[in-house]
């Protein structure tokens, strides 16, 4: 059984169909990458399976529960949660703060002190994403690249379980574009950082525009068109597809080169 099930996901906005009928599965512990032009419904396929929006019909199931009709705060108490095109994270406080005041949500009262609050989860969270160092940096102050790093970090964060150390829920994590924005170096690095959490049991569905990011990363390709599923494959077949080299990839698109 499949770990997540799309049906027939449809969202239109006045004339234009940003999602049409979209449908696929994926099992637990895969990496999928979602691609395709912009404008082709890639976020809001995201904002519907995250809950920021609502389709006008389709079905939405996470290890057989279904999702639709739960807010975002309901669906990470099930195990889903996600990341933004720009990193949302606390700027005003420090990195560990961060990661405390989630793992603290729902928890702290008027009397508490965040410094208290799940240090030993927070700063393993960030040594699992390399910034163990950076721990007492005000985020303001960081470049931009670890800022994302700690906005996945404050997504595995958010999962009810996290500070227990030991998943209670299966783990779907949604992440929109976590590479853009990046140089090369900071892109390589983020997205071996989604390689790991993937390979630890998670699984991860993400949108990118970086094509080294989507062919050396992920096990498996979706590739939206205009609202529609137009190729679902190995990262090798997809890079072959005719439609796919003609409507997005480009027909001189060289899979060796980018995999070198």
């Amino acid at each position: 059984m499949s770990a997540l099930q799309v049906h027939h996901l449809t969202r239109h906005f006045g004339g234009v169909r940003a999602l049409d009928g979209v449908s696929f599965e994926l099992a637990a512990g895969q990496c999928v990458a979602l691609i395709g032009p912009n404008g082709a419904g890639k976020s809001t396929c995201f904002a519907c399976l995250a809950g920021q929006q609502q389709p006008q019909s389709g079905q939405v199931l996470w290890v057989g529960q279904p999702l639709l009709g739960l807010s975002p705060a309901q669906r990470l108490q099930q195990g889903v949660a996600r990341t933004f095109q720009v990193a949302q994270t606390f700027e005003a406080l420090s990195v560990l703060q961060n990661l405390q005041l989630v793992l603290s949500a729902g928890q702290l009262s008027w009397w508490d002190r965040l410094a208290a609050r799940h240090s030993h989860a927070a700063e393993a969270l960030l040594e699992s994403m390399d910034l163990l160092v950076h721990r007492h940096a005000v985020v303001a102050e960081l470049p931009y690249g670890f800022k994302k790093r700690l906005e996945l970090a404050m997504a595995l964060a958010g999962w009810p379980d996290t500070h227990r150390g030991v998943p209670e829920v299966p783990r779907l994590l949604l992440l929109d574009e976590p590479a853009a924005g990046l140089a090369p170096a900071e892109r390589q690095a983020m997205m071996a950082l989604v390689r790991r959490v993937a390979d630890s049991g998670v699984t991860v569905l993400y949108t990118e525009h970086n094509m080294d990011a989507v062919f050396k990363v992920a096990d498996r390709v979706l590739v939206l068109i205009q609202g529609r599923l137009m190729a679902d494959g190995r990262p090798e077949q997809v890079a072959q597809d005719s439609q796919v080299r003609k409507l997005y990839l480009g027909q001189d698109f060289d899979l060796p080169q980018i995999m070198g």
